[in-house]
């Protein structure tokens, strides 16, 4: 095995300075770094991570905590695109990925326990139950902690621009001619969805229209046969509305569904728009008015802030990130019939 000695003797340096170079420290010249760097892959050096972790104090492990309560897991398109990219970010950085359960072995543990077990130095958490009481549990230990679109006081976050997507989903409603615009919703413990509401209900205002409370309604995300049956229950309104807003790219081919069962087209009869932007709403038939999240910037920011806290905890100070994604237009909307 090529030990750090044989590096240091190819190059020409010490064995500190090696030392300094593979592990990214500044007091390396960039010149020197890139040719330690260049020598360990050429020799086909690997770092003994048992004896990294003993002197440096750090595993290089990162946790994260993913717990879809629609048990789709990294089928999930959204969430598996930024953990994709956390993870790709990671590795770029130095770091290995552990997800982490309710488990250490056979026997039942909590997230921090798994944590502490498998020796993480921080923990990335996306699509979970906020207030389950081992989530807070976690977030509030010593652990560094970045959570994705929640906050909790004074701990790091990255949230998508939730307002400003169904904002911009709305006024292109509007835009359009529509007035009677409905939004069926998911969990209501989310923050999400709560920043969505706002947002939907604030735009209308905006814009002179008041939405009956029939136009709302509770879902579920990427339930499709939740968002179909309240599609039919908007359709079966005296004065049903000309385009729905649905939770998610994939809950909104329900709605699909149910619209074409009763007999009506899109968008000739009703506009319907999904989130997220994901690759279904652009092969589906028509394609999908959606708002795409910038899943790639979500997941690098996210990388980032949590090694950020990892590498300078005494520097770091708690900060919440929002990243913007854009309109996708598509061909399920329309002018309303007049």
């Amino acid at each position: 095995m090529v030990s750090i000695k044989v590096i240091a003797a190819e190059c020409g340096v010490s064995i500190a300075t090696v030392s300094k170079a593979l592990n990214g420290q500044r007091d390396v010249s960039p010149e020197t770094r890139q040719r330690v760097i260049d020598t360990a892959r050429r020799l086909g050096y690997m770092p003994n991570s048992m004896a990294r972790a003993l002197k440096t104090n750090r595993t290089y492990n990162i946790g994260v905590l993913f717990v879809d309560e629609a048990q789709s897991g990294l089928t999930h398109e959204y969430f598996a695109a930024v953990l994709d990219s956390f993870k790709r970010q990671a590795e770029l950085r130095g770091y290995d990925i552990t997800f982490i359960n309710r488990h250490v072995g056979r026997r039942s543990s909590s997230y921090l326990e798994h944590c502490r077990y498998r020796g993480v130095d921080g923990v990335v958490i996306a699509c979970v139950q906020f207030t389950d009481p081992e989530v807070v549990e976690l977030v509030q230990s010593d652990l560094p902690t970045v959570t994705i679109d929640h906050v909790f006081n004074n701990r790091s976050a990255v949230l998508s621009d939730n307002a400003e997507g169904m904002r911009a989903l709305v006024e292109h409603f509007i835009a359009l001619g529509h007035r009677r615009i409905a939004c069926i919703h998911g969990e209501r413990h989310s923050s999400v969805t709560e920043k969505r509401l706002a947002s939907f209900y604030r735009t209308c205002s905006e814009h002179g229209i008041t939405v009956p409370d029939e136009y709302v309604r509770s879902a579920e995300y990427r339930n499709v046969a939740f968002c179909a049956e309240q599609t039919r229950a908007l359709l079966a309104l005296p004065e049903p509305p000309t385009a729905i807003l649905y939770p998610d790219d994939y809950s909104a081919v329900g709605g699909i569904q149910a619209i074409r069962e009763a007999g009506l087209s899109i968008p000739g009869d009703i506009s319907v728009a999904g989130y997220d932007g994901i690759a279904l709403s652009q092969i589906i038939t028509p394609s999908l008015l959606s708002y795409r999240q910038n899943t790639e910037t979500l997941g690098r920011q996210a990388a980032d802030l949590l090694i950020e806290q990892i590498e300078n905890p005494r520097t770091t100070l708690p900060e919440q990130r929002v990243v913007s994604g854009n309109l996708q237009l598509g061909d399920s909307a329309a002018a309303p019939k007049r």
